[in-house]
């Protein structure tokens, strides 16, 4: 229940990026919604996959490669969902970070903590 649960804030948070960010299009909320579920198995399956592999970079950038590797899980989700996309490296970079936050926020504020042990 609680993977779902993200998803969907997932799905949420990629709607309040499109919103923000100019070069995040999104054609409607069903693509959101989808792109947030696509978000969360990437960021189950592949993400960490890749910090696995660019662990030697992230340490020498003191962690801040992190951020490129979320800018890119990002873009493999437009890349994967149709009526979601995005530009390019810039507003994917500033997309993952607001889904990011965005996504934090809500499930800190609407999971409850008993679902979250």
């Amino acid at each position: 229940m609680k993977f779902l649960a993200r998803l969907l804030l997932n799905g949420i948070a990629i709607l309040v990026a499109g919103w923000f960010v100019s070069g995040i299009h999104i054609t409607t909320p069903m693509a959101a919604l989808v792109a947030g579920v696509f978000l969360g198995f990437v960021n189950a399956i592949i993400r960490p996959i890749l910090i696995l592999l660019t662990l030697p970079l992230t340490l020498l950038t003191l962690g801040l490669f992190i951020f490129v590797v979320n800018s890119a899980c990002l873009g493999l989700v437009a890349y994967l969902v149709p009526g979601f996309s995005i530009e390019g490296f810039g507003p994917a970079f500033f997309g993952a970070l607001i889904v990011t936050i965005v996504s934090w926020m809500l499930s800190t504020l609407l999971i409850s903590d008993s679902a979250r042990a």
